[in-house]
């Protein structure tokens, strides 16, 4: 792997513990357009990993995990570091896959990367298997060489029995599905797939507005959601500053309004959560922080926008429920703001004395 990553000019950064390479690559992620990968030996390699994984997870933050593994044909017989590596991470990744043959790598990866990066994103973890990683022919003489070495006569006797000659057989057989043509089939053209997002409807846009325009006392909340585009953020800022309504910022939305943005609020917040009229969730489940939903009045109006089909009803159904990226329901939701000219200094006044308190 790291021959390759060098010939290939992939930049290759070394940690001292496995959980510190994912906790980057979960980083890089989080700040960069790029998706993270984080590269471990097997067996306590990918088990030191499994808190930086599940906090990617919880984070929804797209990495990739390639962990190592031994030799195919050894799995499962007690060999170096064998433990069962997909059991390991049901459940704290969105897909798993054990590859088995060399042909595979290329589609699998490009696999890996769509769907780490499409509806909700988060971890994938591919496992590849030691003898994928090396070339065939140390493969093939590393592994026939053992089953025809030499020894007493009555061992060769042993080793042409019928017995002998199957393990011959299906070694072969396995070396051949392993390795395949890949090395005189022509290089592979890697196509990247298409990465797909949930977006919201023009009605409920619509519906949002609505509500949004109509109110006295409306308070928008934004969370990680909104900043996992690196490419939409300044587009993000510039939504809200459209906008013009009171907003608390979370998660790694946080600072991105700057220090003296008029916008910003920063203290009081289940107060201004329990007197709205109109909230809006951008990218924030009902969980602790918001007091599990019993933060709202049961009068509020509701409104929730969230890539993940089951944060956005956890403990609390919206009145208006949204399964749609935020970045660019927001957008949205400011350009037809920006259209009907509502004016967001004259709503103001409707709740400056209430800001205040």
């Amino acid at each position: 792997v790291l021959v390759g990553a060098e010939t290939h000019g992939i930049r290759v950064i070394d940690v001292r513990h496995e959980a510190n390479a994912v906790f980057a690559a979960d980083a890089v992620s989080r700040l960069s357009d790029s998706v993270g990968v984080a590269c471990v030996t097997a067996g306590p390699g990918l088990t030191n990993t499994v808190t930086a994984v599940k906090n990617a997870q919880m984070a929804q933050s797209p990495l990739i995990l390639l962990g190592g593994a031994t030799l195919g044909i050894l799995k499962g017989r007690g060999s170096l570091q064998d433990i069962d590596q997909q059991v390991l991470f049901g459940g704290m990744v969105k897909w798993q896959v054990s590859i088995s043959r060399v042909a595979d790598i290329v589609p699998s990866l490009e696999k890996a990367f769509q769907i780490a990066q499409s509806g909700v994103p988060g971890p994938v973890f591919v496992e590849l298997p030691l003898d994928l990683l090396y070339p065939e022919d140390i493969i093939r003489k590393q592994l026939l060489s053992k089953m025809s070495s030499g020894g007493t006569k009555n061992n060769k006797k042993k080793r042409t029995s019928i017995f002998k000659k199957m393990e011959i057989l299906y070694v072969r057989y396995y070396l051949y599905r392993l390795f395949g043509k890949a090395s005189t089939e022509p290089h592979y053209e890697s196509v990247p797939l298409t990465v797909t997002t949930c977006k919201a409807t023009n009605n409920q846009v619509q519906k949002a507005l609505s509500s949004l325009s109509n109110s006295q006392r409306p308070v928008i909340v934004v969370g990680s959601q909104a900043m996992m585009d690196r490419s939409q953020v300044e587009a993000v800022v510039s939504a809200l500053q459209t906008l013009g309504l009171p907003v608390f910022l979370a998660g790694m939305a946080r600072g991105c309004l700057g220090p003296n943005s008029d916008l910003h609020m920063r203290h009081g917040r289940s107060k201004a959560l329990k007197q709205a009229d109109v909230v809006l969730l951008l990218g924030v489940s009902c969980d602790f922080r918001m007091q599990y939903g019993m933060v709202f009045s049961s009068k509020t109006t509701l409104v929730s926008v969230n890539q993940d089909s089951h944060e956005l009803y956890l403990n609390r159904r919206p009145t208006l429920p949204i399964h749609s990226s935020v970045p660019d329901f927001l957008v949205r939701l400011a350009r037809v703001w920006s259209a009907r000219n509502i004016d967001s200094v004259g709503l103001a006044t409707s709740w400056k004395d209430w800001q205040v308190q």
